[in-house]
């Protein structure tokens, strides 16, 4: 089986009977989808080390996942809950000091348009964080959530219109 065209499913099953390089191309396929799902809750300086724990996670409970096509909202629900968790035990977002490092010069507009994107609602600041932080098309975007095309455009339409209106009407 050649990762790169393997089905999530088929990775899925090979990690389950016991292929490393399989779970390395499910970490490639969706680190950024979980990433952009954790930085959604948590500062940028803890994301790296909840999306590991994420994976690490993964990793040892795999095994359980019955249906392997399932795996995309199954590792993004993961990744919810241990950020929610991460967020809960550390100090607010709402200080967004540590979010400074962001953007590489640290700027006061990255820390601004983090903080309003994390004030959106749910559906649209994980979707914008995808697509505006991690780079990822729409359709990567629908392909690692299982999301439509359509909904994709649809969250990233009216997301960046009320990011928009959070920052007062700026490009």
């Amino acid at each position: 089986m050649e990762i790169r065209d393997a089905s999530v499913a088929e990775l899925v099953v090979a990690v389950q009977g016991g292929s490393r390089i399989a779970f390395t191309g499910l970490y490639e396929r969706f680190h950024r989808v979980v990433h952009a799902v954790v930085l959604a809750r948590v500062h940028a300086g803890d994301a790296g080390d909840v999306v590991q724990d994420v994976f690490a996670d993964a990793w040892a409970k795999l095994a359980t996942l019955r249906e392997p096509a399932a795996f995309p909202g199954w590792i993004l629900a993961m990744a919810r809950n241990r950020a929610t968790d991460h967020a809960r035990r550390r100090h607010p977002i709402s200080d967004d000091t540590a979010d400074l490092a962001v953007a590489p010069p640290p700027t006061s507009e990255a820390a601004a348009a983090l903080r309003a994107i994390r004030e959106l609602p749910e559906t649209y600041r994980e979707t914008l964080i995808m697509r505006l932080v991690e780079g990822l098309t729409g359709p990567e975007i629908a392909l690692r959530t299982g999301m439509t095309p359509d909904s994709v455009r649809v969250h990233l339409h009216r997301g960046i219109k009320l990011l928009r209106e959070k920052l007062g009407g700026q490009p």
